[in-house]
């Protein structure tokens, strides 16, 4: 039976990445997360649903969103996000002030969109990434979106926290080529601490994936400087890695690009932390050596 109908919620696809897997790469973004990681680039991916959100600094007064919301819910409590999210007022502005976040679509037009960049797969050794957000979240459609990739002879690759019941890590992962696997932190109580969850599940689903086929996986840490990237939870990563016979780390160096994505959906950005810089990514790399891990930058 085919899956193409199978319908899913995104907020993005991103076409000619370069980090999110070998090759060239198309990442289709899925909406759902489980964690709250305070340094989120994606924190428009973290709600399942469909969202409106406004941009106050392009808004030029017109009252056209108010006039066309069919729920009388627009300009009701000011300039707030609706929870509705039918995207009227989206539709009418004509200075796209406001914007709606996510669109619910079927796999067979994700993956019409992905096969348009199938030379520069070709050439490259590249394909799909999905990513999000968490794709584990909306497991029926990412399964459905792997399974009609490799029908299409399209390379695939899943970027997951790995927070899943184990059910549904081991149905969906073994079907992507590549597995990108976040680890933040090693500790539980931290762990729990930073995200709002336990990373018992995603370090049970990180083993059995490595087993299933350890040299699909590849460990991503986000380096956090003066959050995760001391040498105690760097150490242990490389442990984990080493235990789990994974022989790739990428380290991905904190940045602020997603800060402006939070005032639109009136949420403050408090978090701060540093950038680690090129001496001390040489040196974690050097030090990943010692457990016969391969690290390098990334992202």
């Amino acid at each position: 039976m085919s899956m193409a109908g199978e319908r899913g919620i995104l907020f993005n696809i991103q076409k000619y990445s370069l980090h999110d897997g070998p090759g060239i790469r198309t990442i289709v973004f899925l909406k759902g997360c489980p964690l709250r990681c305070p340094w989120c680039s994606n924190p428009e991916s973290q709600y399942g649903g469909i969202q409106v959100v406004f941009k106050p600094e392009g808004c030029m007064g017109c009252g056209k969103c108010v006039q066309a919301c069919p729920n009388g819910v627009r300009g009701k409590d000011g300039f707030s996000i609706c929870d509705t999210a039918c995207g009227a007022c989206a539709f009418v502005c004509p200075v796209n002030a406001m914007e709606q976040v996510g669109k619910t679509v079927t796999v067979r037009e994700v993956l019409d969109e992905v096969e348009k960049d199938r030379p520069f797969y070709r050439k490259s050794g590249g394909g799909m990434t999905l990513s999000g957000g968490e794709p584990l979240v909306q497991h029926a459609f990412a399964a459905a979106l792997l399974k009609e990739a490799a029908a299409r002879h399209i390379g695939t690759a899943i970027e997951t926290t790995g927070y899943a019941t184990r059910e549904i890590a081991d149905k969906v992962l073994p079907l992507a080529d590549h597995i990108l696997y976040d680890i933040k932190v090693v500790d539980e109580a931290k762990h729990h601490e930073l995200t709002g969850v336990s990373n018992k599940l995603i370090l049970e689903n990180l083993a059995s994936a490595a087993r299933a086929n350890p040299g699909a996986v590849i460990i991503r840490v986000p380096l956090i400087g003066g959050v995760n990237d001391d040498e105690q939870n760097l150490r242990k990563t490389a442990e984990l890695a080493q235990a789990n016979g994974i022989k790739e780390l990428h380290l991905l160096p904190y940045h602020r690009y997603g800060e402006g994505k939070y005032q639109k959906l009136y949420q403050p950005y408090a978090f701060s932390a540093y950038t680690p810089d090129d001496g001390q990514i040489e040196k974690i790399i050097e030090m990943m050596k010692e457990y016969g891990v391969r690290a390098k930058k990334s992202g």
